[in-house]
């Protein structure tokens, strides 16, 4: 007579077998599926001590490196002080306006953490049917408090 564990180990067997026959195969012909890279890791159990450290760790390097990135009150009023000093007449209203070269040399002083909104993409995305094709500086500058 077998044991138990022998009957369960055998039955795993015979399951494995036949799955994978069922499924097609050992393993799978595409080769494309080895190239997609893992994304999902599970969360380590209560018991992993070490790997809950780890991955608190890891979490608050990453926390460091984005409160870094962003702008402190210094750098926003240096940048307002610089669009407010390069603004182009005539104004819109009380609006302050500035054109794309301008922007651009804004985007040289503002310094490397600014650098990031000085793209062509951005002054697209915020002109809105300016005959001189300006953007509002407020518009602009209210749009770097909400993404920086």
């Amino acid at each position: 007579k077998k044991s138990e564990q022998e009957l369960k180990d055998e039955e795993m067997e015979l399951f494995t077998k036949y799955y994978m026959e069922w499924k097609g195969g050992k393993k799978c012909d595409n080769i494309s599926y080895a190239n997609i890279p893992r994304f999902y890791y599970r969360l380590p159990a209560e018991d992993e001590v070490l790997l809950q450290k780890l991955r608190e760790e890891s979490r608050a390097v990453f926390l460091q490196r984005k409160s870094r990135e962003l702008l402190d009150n210094e750098e926003l009023q240096n940048l307002w002080f610089l669009l407010d000093k390069h603004q182009t007449s005539p104004m819109i209203g009380e609006e302050a306006m500035i054109n794309y070269e301008n922007f651009l040399k804004v985007g040289e002083k503002a310094g490397p953490k600014c650098k990031q909104f000085f793209t062509a993409k951005i002054f697209a995305k915020l002109l809105h049917n300016d005959p001189y094709g300006r953007i509002s500086i407020m518009q602009f500058f209210n749009y770097v408090m909400r993404k920086g």
